[in-house]
Order: structure tokens, then sequence, then C-alpha cells
């Protein structure tokens, strides 16, 4: 409940407890109406879930902003755009089980086949490894081509079983991490997050 909602809140009750003290024909009729404008305010605060943005401002969003279940069975057969990591991708995919399609998708939206790429947050390589993540996965050197697309691949085939093949959460988990699927029950609302989700997926039907 935010400020004005509470200073209405609070201006018709005491409106209700004058009344209550009030006699005469219209005071029946006052009653039912501040009741109704009670119920009605007090319904309206109960929709939605609040919570604050970085302005302070209390906001409602629904707690799962996941689209609707995108399946493995679903991913477009091709093998998408060719690139020098080809043999090495399919080698990968083959060994986790996973469409040489999305492999390359997210390679492609992750360092644009750059094996030398890094980003500010300290992601590095074709599949942007954390350095904390590539050492759970036992990559060694992050710029080693096959090292980080086998260690990308199997964090990939992790988080698809974690997520029982979902691929919207399985990215949704590989881009802001599983604890913040889990904590918002399905896609994060972060816009950086919902828009990679968007692009591989687009490119993956596609």
């Amino acid at each position: 409940m935010n400020v004005e909602q509470l200073k209405v809140m609070l201006q018709l009750q005491a409106l209700q407890n004058f009344n209550s003290t009030s006699t005469g024909t219209g005071s029946s009729l006052f009653q039912e109406m501040i009741n109704e404008i009670l119920v009605s305010s007090q319904e309206s605060l109960l929709t939605g879930t609040e919570t604050e943005d970085t302005s302070g401002t209390l906001t409602s969003f629904p707690m799962s902003t996941s689209l609707p279940p995108l399946s493995l069975t679903k991913l477009s057969t091709t093998s998408g755009e060719k690139s020098n990591y080809d043999a090495l991708i399919e080698e990968a995919a083959s060994k986790y089980n996973l469409p040489v399609s999305l492999i390359k998708s997210v390679i492609k939206q992750e360092s644009n086949f750059n094996a030398n790429a890094t980003s500010t947050a300290g992601a590095s390589g074709l599949m942007q490894l954390m350095p904390g993540t590539a050492k759970h996965l036992g990559v060694s050197n992050v710029f080693d081509p096959k090292e980080n697309i086998f260690g990308g691949s199997k964090y990939l085939r992790q988080m698809l079983d974690k997520y029982d093949n979902n691929v919207e959460l399985a990215l949704a988990a590989y881009n802001a991490g599983p604890g913040n699927v889990d904590k918002y029950g399905g896609i994060p609302p972060f816009k950086e997050t919902q828009n990679y989700v968007k692009k591989i997926t687009s490119n993956l039907m596609a």
C-alpha cells in the first residue's frame, strides 16, 4: 500500500466513524456508500504483487514472466549459420544431447563466435563463462574453444535437466542464474534476460 492509498483508507474510515455517531434519514444510505467504497478499495489493494523498483516507487508485476514453454522437440532442426567451430559444436551437441542450433544460437548471442570475447562482468570465451561457473564445470582455460564450448554445453544441459527441458527457463538461468529463475518462479523481470531469451528462441524457431 502506498502513501496515497493509505490516506484514502484513513479518510474513508474517519468518515465511517463520524457517520456512525450521526443521525438522520440519509444516515443509513451514506453508511452503505462508505462501506462499498471501503470494500472496493481493499479488494483493489489485494490484487497483484507489490515490489519496489529502483526509483523507490511501489509497482506491481506478476511473479512469473515466463513465455509459453518451449521444449527441445520444437526447436528448428537446422544447424544455424556456419562457423569455424562447427565440428566442436557438433561433438558437444552429441555428448550432451543438445540441438546444434541451440549451442550455436547461444554462442552467437554471447560472443558472436569470438573465442577471445570478455565482458565487464568477467565472463569469457565463446559461451561467456564466468570464472566460478567455469571452475565448477572443469574448464581450466576459458579461451580454449573446445573447453569453452564443452563447458557451456554441459551447463546448458544441466539447466535443461533442472527445468524439465523448458528451453526458455534454461536460457534464463544461463543468463541470470538459476537462483533468480527460482526466486521469480519463471523468467526474471530483468530486461536484459527477457531480451536474451526472446532473441535466442526467435532464432531457434526461424
